[in-house]
């Protein structure tokens, strides 16, 4: 994917780059805090917990106090004692310098970024706060801000989250490989030195010094964690050595397993880095997998009802998905010559005249290839009966066989019923899949775990007869593939004209 401008190439350029990066702030919180900061009777624990709701303004708030706190060797490790550092009126000054955008212009990839710190705060929360009650600010600040230098990498390039979703992700190219091709240098060592230089909390910093410069002792814990089925053994491979099991039971590793389990999830729930990375804090928790597990799972859902993922994708989402299901598939690719050969047979196939097809089932199987020709990956074409009071799958391709036997009664749909009452066509995306998810059947949204997805009725001498869904395996239409599917969806219909007007 092409960037909006070129990018640095080594660590230097980066780091000057990141530095001078000013984060957006979504105007409703920046106009909160800014009356909080001029209200006499709000305390620094009041405002702290205002600016929560705003990531960026949080991180630079503490960038600043640990700039300026320059007789204090320690960097403050939470937002209220950042507060403390600063002064409400240095406090107010910074904020004047804070842009402040509508949420909708602030760029996707920084805000997704910033859900995924979020989410990960609260895992650290569920997991870890109780448990250390007295470090909870250490914990709940530190799980926040630890993936803050990517904000600030997603800020100046937004365009490097789908590079790396797509690459990294989906085609599983070796991380370390894209990160030279695209960065020019190590990732989590540009975070390192970010993190060194805004003197972020201590715990960040030893959790990237870890992962750049001593992953033997975590390749360890992760070779230990892997046994949960027998937490004896483990314990026994902890005790003989104390120098690993000193390390495994730092409070400081909160944080970076809370971010682990967040970017991992990110993925996929099941995928073999999320499976790691719950082993490893089951490890940290003395807990079993299952039960960590459903912790986890909960903690998600709490954090996606706390926060406002519109336009914005949260794994919890992925709990409602059968298991193996998966949100970033591979971009399809521009249809080659034989494919558009394909579609034009089938489509002339479909509009002959008279009518090639002795029987419905004849006449959806050219359909549905059809569909497919024209970029579809999932198809199923349902048909209506007379009373319009069932519909039955006739013709599926790329779905689970237990799709040829499905059955919806479209009283129980919203969408269903306004699909078959009228022609129309329904384009399902992330901007509105929320008001839309709610009023599909469950059994469609099992077969079509997706965030872009088409639904169009079709029509037959008025009359709506059946019902096409399909989608790219879940990657976004282009305007191609949806001139594409309209025009097979025009063309299908005209066979269903002509095959009922047929021997008339």
């Amino acid at each position: 994917m092409p960037t909006s401008r070129p990018l640095p190439r080594t660590l230097d350029t980066w780091l000057k780059l990141l530095d001078g990066q000013l984060l957006p702030v979504p105007i409703e919180s920046h106009q909160q805090v800014r009356r909080a900061l001029a209200d006499s009777r709000r305390s620094l624990r009041d405002i702290a917990d205002l600016m929560q709701s705003s990531p960026a303004l949080a991180l630079s708030v503490m960038r600043e106090a640990n700039r300026k706190s320059t007789t204090l060797n320690e960097p403050a490790e939470s937002l209220e004692s950042a507060l403390s550092r600063l002064g409400l009126k240095r406090t107010e000054e910074l904020l004047e310098r804070q842009p402040a955008l509508p949420a909708n212009e602030i760029p996707h990839a920084l805000r997704q970024i910033q859900l995924i710190s979020q989410h990960a705060t609260q895992q650290a929360n569920g997991l870890f706060a109780g448990r250390l009650a007295r470090l909870w600010q250490e914990i709940h600040w530190g799980s926040l801000l630890f993936l803050a230098p990517l904000w600030s990498l997603l800020a100046a390039h937004p365009e490097l989250l789908e590079v790396w979703q797509q690459r990294v992700l989906v085609k599983g190219e070796p991380a370390a490989k894209v990160e030279r091709e695209v960065l020019g240098v190590p990732l989590l060592k540009l975070c390192l030195a970010l993190a060194e230089q805004w003197r972020l909390p201590e715990w960040i910093i030893a959790g990237y010094r870890l992962l750049v410069n001593d992953r033997r002792m975590l390749a360890k814990a992760l070779h230990i964690a892997r046994n949960n089925q027998h937490p004896l053994q483990q314990q026994q491979h902890l005790d003989a050595d104390s120098g690993l099991r000193r390390w495994l039971t730092q409070p400081a590793n909160s944080i970076l397993l809370a971010n682990g389990l967040a970017i991992s999830a990110h993925h996929a729930w099941n995928g073999p880095h999320s499976l790691r990375w719950q082993r490893l804090t089951g490890l940290y928790l003395q807990l079993p997998l299952d039960e960590l597990q459903q912790q986890i799972h909960q903690h998600a859902a709490h954090s996606a009802r706390q926060q406002n993922t519109a336009e914005l994708w949260h794994p919890a989402e992925a709990l409602l998905w059968p298991w193996d299901a998966r949100r970033w598939q591979a971009r399809p690719a521009a249809l080659a010559p034989s494919a558009v050969h394909d579609w034009r047979q089938h489509c002339a196939q479909l509009l002959a005249q008279p009518s090639a097809f002795s029987n419905v089932l004849q006449l959806s199987a050219c359909a549905s290839q059809a569909l497919q020709a024209c970029g579809m990956r999932r198809v199923l074409l349902l048909l209506a009966d007379r009373t319009h009071t069932r519909l039955l799958a006739q013709q599926s391709i790329g779905l689970d066989p237990a799709s040829a036997g499905l059955s919806l009664d479209p009283q129980h749909s919203q969408v269903l019923r306004r699909l078959l009452r009228e022609p129309g066509q329904l384009r399902l995306t992330p901007t509105n899949i929320a008001q839309f998810s709610a009023l599909l059947p469950g059994a469609l949204k099992a077969l079509f775990p997706s965030e872009h997805l088409l639904l169009r009725s079709l029509v037959s001498n008025g009359r709506v007869v059946m019902l096409v869904v399909a989608d790219q395996a879940g990657t976004a239409f282009s305007d191609t593939s949806l001139q594409a599917f309209s025009k097979t969806a025009q063309c299908i219909e005209r066979a269903l004209g002509s095959f009922a007007n047929r021997g008339r």
